[in-house]
């Protein structure tokens, strides 16, 4: 009997030692109200205990900590309140319920935009969360506008896809001709109800090819592509940083969906205007303010 008891003690300490292995190694995911307003918003629902917003990012902060400690890998999403009331409808779940909130957290950290907690405080974590969620609401958007566009009436070529591929060519030529370097490139693109605007960071050896996310090349691409399918009156400018030189900026325009050269004092006057008053800014110091470069010839026709 004493042995049998002895056995089931050992089993039960080796049960729970490899449960908090497992619990190791199960990913957390917090989701986060980043703002007082949406904080404000659930409030509205009685099973949500906080009542005041900068304690309960205290109390994120902390509980991202403590996660961190016990080796646990977690993600930080953005909480919409919005977007969980519609979920919980068409879930047909109530939204007073913490599991409600728990599932909502899962569905957005597989879909949406995220950031891995490595010990950054709020302060840090908090707008590289919100960007990211911007630049995916963005994507998002574009793919819808290009997927709306359908066929081509004379030719039967999807004018979305045909439009990608046009963007991902001229992205391609752009960072070739670009040349070593980290390379800054924005790209705006105007819509009939917003302006779109798309950020990329890519970095490049003297001799190898321009390196960059997957997801940033797409997301760059699909927002080039509303602005060559629209035929808007759109731009790119691309920043240079190299060892021992001046940054150097270029800039083109969008032309019935084409990447027109600007002169270098387009460039200069785009860069030092104020895009909200129309006010001169002073030009950066150690900065040259360039004519953007041919992309080439051998770029494929935009669909017309």
């Amino acid at each position: 009997m004493a042995h049998s008891k002895q056995t089931r003690r050992v089993q039960h300490r080796s049960g729970t030692s490899i449960r908090r292995a497992l619990r190791r190694e199960v990913p957390s995911t917090v989701g986060l109200l980043v703002d007082a307003e949406d904080f404000a918003a659930m409030r509205h629902y009685r099973t949500f205990t906080f009542d005041d917003h900068s304690v309960y990012l205290r109390q994120v902060e902390g509980l991202l900590r403590t996660l961190a400690a016990q080796g646990t890998h977690t993600t930080v999403a953005l909480f919409d309140p919005e977007d969980y009331a519609e979920f919980c409808v068409e879930a047909g779940i109530d939204p007073d319920d913490r599991t409600s909130r728990s599932r909502f957290t899962a569905e957005i950290a597989a879909a949406g935009a995220t950031v891995a907690y490595a010990g950054q405080p709020l302060d840090t974590l908090i707008p590289l969360l919100v960007s990211r969620a911007v630049r995916r609401a963005t994507w998002e958007y574009a793919t819808m506008l290009l997927a709306g566009l359908g066929d081509c009436a004379d030719c039967g070529q999807d004018i979305g896809r045909a439009a990608f591929d046009r963007a991902s060519h001229l992205l391609g030529r752009l960072l070739d001709a670009a040349g070593p370097g980290t390379h800054h490139v924005v790209c705006s693109t105007p819509t009939d109800d917003d302006q779109l605007l798309a950020v990329l960071h890519t970095s490049r050896d003297t001799d190898g090819p321009a390196r960059l996310a997957s997801s940033e090349g797409a997301e760059f691409a699909t927002v080039l592509a509303v602005g060559v399918a629209l035929e808007t009156q759109g731009g790119v400018v691309l920043r240079t940083t190299a060892p021992g030189a001046p940054d150097r900026v270029h800039g083109w325009r969008l032309d019935r969906g084409s990447l027109v050269p600007l002169t270098a004092g387009a460039v200069f006057s785009a860069y030092c205007t104020d895009a909200d008053t129309g006010e001169p800014v002073s030009p950066e110091s150690g900065v040259e303010y360039c004519a953007g470069f041919d992309l080439g010839a051998d770029e494929p026709e935009a669909h017309r």
